[in-house]
Order: structure tokens, then C-alpha cells, then sequence
């Protein structure tokens, strides 16, 4: 067989690896948070930047690319798509009760769509960004 022949054999399947490639990321699934240990639990936030935090807040992740949760007054839910380690807060809407606890509402609100990155380590959720900040969650149970 000339060679020729032999580079357009080559040349063919060759030019089928992009289209194989999209393929399987398409069938990859879920790679955010929810997938690695986060879903199926109530988090429960615990400190934030190292301090108690005392009011309740928890966080959940009930689909994938989903966040949902209850503030100190209100409850809350955005969608979250990045991949893990990464973590990512979009869309965020929440209820509008008044409580004693809205400036707690507040401080937890705006630190969570500020984290970016995320740690699962049992019972335990870190989320943190690049300026130093972190909030530090306990799973219920």
C-alpha cells in the first residue's frame, strides 16, 4: 500500500476526535459540588472568616447546579454551575421578611456570592476566595 493511502486512512478517524471529544463531555454529568459529597445533606454555616456565626443559615444543594437554603430570615436558592473545586453563586433570589436577623441575612448573603472555591471533607464544607474569606459549614446528622 503507498503511503499516501496510508496517510488518508490515518488522516479520516483522525478528524473524528474533535466530534468524539464534545461527545463525551456532553455525557459527562454532573461535576459541581452537588456532586462531590455536598448533595443530599442540610449544611449548616458554622463561622464565617473564623468567627461564630450566630444566627441560622444553611445551605443545600437539592439538583445539580443548584443552591438553595435558609438565611436568618429568608429563604434563598441561585444556581451554581461551576466545577468542582470551583464554586459559584448566579441568580441569587430570596424571600423579603423582616426579622430581627437581617443584618446577619445580610453578612451571610453577600460572603456566599463572593466564595469561589469549595472543599468536602465528610461532614464538613469550606467555601473560600481569593481575598482570604471563608465560610465554614457542618453537615446535619
Amino acid at each position: 500500500m503507498p503511503v499516501s493511502h496510508f496517510t488518508k486512512m490515518i488522516s479520516w478517524p483522525a478528524r473524528l476526535v474533535p466530534v468524539l471529544l464534545v461527545a463525551l463531555t456532553a455525557c459527562a454529568g454532573d461535576e459541581t459540588l452537588s456532586a462531590y459529597g455536598a448533595a443530599g445533606k442540610t449544611w449548616r454555616l458554622s463561622q464565617i472568616d473564623g468567627a461564630p456565626f450566630s444566627a441560622a443559615a444553611t445551605l443545600e444543594f437539592p439538583a445539580p447546579g443548584k443552591i438553595a437554603g435558609q438565611a436568618p430570615c429568608n429563604a434563598y436558592r441561585a444556581e451554581s454551575t461551576a466545577p468542582y473545586p470551583w464554586f459559584d453563586t448566579t441568580g441569587l433570589s430570596s424571600t423579603r421578611k423582616v426579622c430581627p436577623e437581617l443584618l446577619e441575612e445580610t453578612r451571610f448573603l453577600e460572603a456566599l456570592q463572593t466564595m469561589g472555591e469549595a472543599e468536602v471533607t465528610g461532614d464538613v464544607l469550606i467555601l473560600r476566595n481569593g481575598s482570604g474569606r471563608e465560610m465554614l459549614f457542618r453537615a446535619d446528622g
